[in-house]
């Protein structure tokens, strides 16, 4: 994806953009789509698929422009900045982030039919930090993960994303407020600029009893390519064992195992939650995506926690314990995957 621009870019053009867009551009897009779309879906393969993915752009960039409003406000409540520092603050960003994503989730089940199962696992949250690592597939996880731990488990979540998300304003803006970071990929990572492990490393050594560091430990969605190309550079590293066993598992790619262990290293006495989810395994293109429209999927999530003190003290074991959930996460999904027809 295309690097975003500078941070005064983002903040003086991307972010008004977005708010003017809502207000000129969004009564078009909905005569549109009532008018025009409504007349050719029913040339197309699927329900009603031009109107959803119109009425869902729209809503979008609506949804984006009212959390930027939010945010414009909370800064000026703050003395333009003065009191970012204060625990109300951030208190007050962590309310407005559950609220935006329950509003949009209440969305995207009515207009895409989406519906969210959580299965608890055995244990309750421990009143310590919690490092939380899920598989990647499927688009909006890492939404569905952070909406989760918003409203279950009353944590405020840390995020390491992909720099390229601060194309989108409103994410940005918000999670540069909380402990989160953006990480820049090495092939265009400015010398001196600190990488994803340092970056973990530095947000779980902050990490309260309140908070929740989510990773995603396989970088990405799994993809035949990315999971080929993982189990070889585990076997140039010469790490053979680790290969043959990310080439038994056939739902998950090979996690990377450095942010896990950086994180487990910055916050010692942290639980670990590890999440696994299916339902979106087929949605990879933006070609996928359109041919499931509506989705009328079910998504189930479910998770297991191990307590502090459980989890080995050094790279080599953590790496191997990280394969060890891996494993059950395959096999959970397995479990959980209808046979294909005949």
């Amino acid at each position: 994806m295309i690097a975003p621009p500078p941070r005064w870019v983002r903040r003086a053009v991307l972010a008004p953009l977005v708010v003017v867009l809502a207000v000129v551009m969004v009564p078009t897009t909905l005569m549109f789509a009532l008018v025009v779309g409504a007349a050719l879906t029913w040339v197309l393969p699927g329900r009603l698929r031009v109107v959803r993915v119109l009425w869902m752009a729209a809503f979008y960039i609506v949804w984006d422009a009212a959390a930027l409003l939010a945010l414009l406000g909370l800064w000026i409540a703050s003395g333009f900045g003065l009191a970012a520092r204060q625990p109300w603050y951030r208190r007050a960003h962590v309310r407005l982030a559950r609220g935006m994503l329950a509003v949009f989730f209440w969305q995207v089940r009515w207009t895409l039919r989406l519906r969210i199962d959580v299965e608890v696992g055995a244990g309750t949250l421990p009143d310590v930090p919690l490092v939380v690592i899920s598989r990647h597939a499927g688009p909006g996880d890492s939404f569905i993960l952070v909406d989760r731990l918003l409203d279950l488990a009353g944590r405020a979540p840390a995020v390491v994303l992909k720099d390229t998300l601060q194309w989108d304003p409103a994410i940005d803006v918000l999670l540069h407020r909380l402990p989160s970071a953006f990480v820049t990929p090495v092939s265009r990572r400015p010398a001196g600029r600190p990488g994803a492990r340092q970056t973990v490393h530095r947000i779980a050594e902050h990490l309260t009893a309140d908070d929740a560091l989510v990773l995603f430990p396989e970088g990405g969605n799994v993809t035949p390519r990315r999971r080929t190309a993982r189990i070889d550079a585990l076997r140039a590293a010469g790490q053979h064992d680790l290969a043959r066993r990310a080439a038994e598992m056939g739902n998950v790619m090979a996690p990377h195992t450095g942010g896990f262990s950086a994180a487990m290293e910055g916050s010692p006495g942290a639980a670990v939650l590890v999440v696994a989810h299916t339902g979106l395994e087929r949605l990879v293109t933006l070609k996928d995506i359109w041919r499931e429209l509506p989705m009328d999927k079910v998504i189930t999530l479910g998770g297991w926690i191990h307590p502090p003190g459980t989890l080995p003290a050094d790279d080599v074991g953590r790496a191997a314990w990280l394969f060890d959930q891996w494993e059950v996460v395959d096999t959970w999904i397995a479990e959980r995957t209808p046979a294909p027809a005949p």
